[in-house]
């Protein structure tokens, strides 16, 4: 993605999953925004964008953070939400045997005492590819895998959710289903 891209992405996913009240745009319950009113109201709010500029963030984001209706009118973020009230309507699926989570070493105590809490967001991501969760643990410091025992937890009533771009959502992960990735 281009630079600009790059920038503009980081703007939506912050309008789409966390703040879409700063510029004045009403997502429905499922998260949707009428691309129209969102190209509208971002230039009104003096950052530039254009329709064909979201068309390609949304096919060209190898992470697959958006997605476009089938009538390409509405866009939404596909998880990531902090908003407690946008429900993307995900189905309950059966996770892998195990699932990973990246994090930084400074965050293993906590980890180990609390478990993984969504904090801010409705969910705790977690992915089935190693260097996603290497890259994720970056963000935040000296990276560590974590190796969460999804089908345990699935066994014992946690829920699993897959949204559309192949991340796994759930609610927590307590610690006993948590081991350092060696």
């Amino acid at each position: 993605m281009k630079k600009n891209n790059i920038e503009t992405s980081k703007f939506l996913s912050y309008i789409l999953r966390h703040k879409p009240e700063s510029i004045g745009l009403i997502l429905d319950s499922e998260g949707w925004a009428n691309i129209n009113k969102l190209v509208q109201l971002t230039n009104s709010s003096g950052n530039n964008i254009t329709l064909e500029q979201i068309y390609s963030i949304v096919e060209n984001d190898k992470k697959g953070r958006f997605s476009i209706s089938d009538d390409r009118q509405f866009v939404r973020a596909v998880q990531g939400h902090s908003l407690k009230k946008i429900d993307l309507k995900l189905e309950e699926a059966i996770p892998p045997v195990s699932l990973l989570h990246g994090t930084a070493q400074r965050f293993i105590e906590k980890i180990n005492d609390e478990g993984l809490l969504p904090k801010e967001r409705q969910y705790v991501h977690l992915t089935e590819d190693y260097d996603t969760a290497i890259k994720t643990g970056m963000r935040y410091g000296k990276p560590v895998v974590l190796n969460i025992d999804s089908r345990k937890m699935q066994e014992n009533g946690y829920k699993f959710y897959q949204a559309e771009n192949n991340v796994w959502l759930t609610s927590t992960v307590p610690s006993d289903y948590i081991a350092i990735n060696k």
